[in-house]
């Protein structure tokens, strides 16, 4: 029995067909489309990377912030209350300006804390480049 008179009006199943080799042509589309699906899923890739890389630089920046407003808040308070305490024993002047420099020393250290991690933050798009080289090779196999 012919393929076609088993299978009738539903064609032929594609693992049927005469020659099982494809063409240099349909070779060639088969590789365009793949390279297209593969460019658009490194697209993808390095969009999401570099998302989640720009959120952590943006708690980074939060941290900073908060280190700066909690230095802002420790000089409003604490420092009122110290230069107090600390006018029992010195002219107020003297006891507010070391009050002052004490509380502006903790959050120059908080601000730099931020500032120092935010900058030992790889940036980089590691897996997108480890997956583009990957890429790279399997084209090169493909086309040879």
């Amino acid at each position: 029995m012919a393929i076609t008179e088993r299978y009738g009006s539903i064609g032929v199943p594609p693992y049927a067909t005469a020659s099982k080799e494809r063409s240099i042509g349909e070779l060639f589309g088969e590789l365009a489309r793949e390279t297209s699906t593969l460019v658009r899923q490194e697209v993808k890739l390095a969009t999401t990377e570099m998302t989640q890389k720009a959120k952590h630089a943006g708690r980074q920046g939060l941290v900073i912030a908060a280190g700066g407003l909690l230095g802002v808040i420790g000089l409003l308070v604490l420092s009122a209350a110290l230069v107090l305490v600390l006018g029992y024993a010195m002219p107020l002047w003297v006891a507010a300006l070391i009050v002052g420099v004490l509380f502006l020393g903790i959050a120059y250290a908080v601000v730099q804390k931020g500032i120092h991690t935010l900058k030992t933050t790889n940036l980089e798009l590691t897996e997108t480049f480890a997956s583009l080289k990957e890429d790279k090779q399997w084209l090169t196999r493909q086309i040879h």
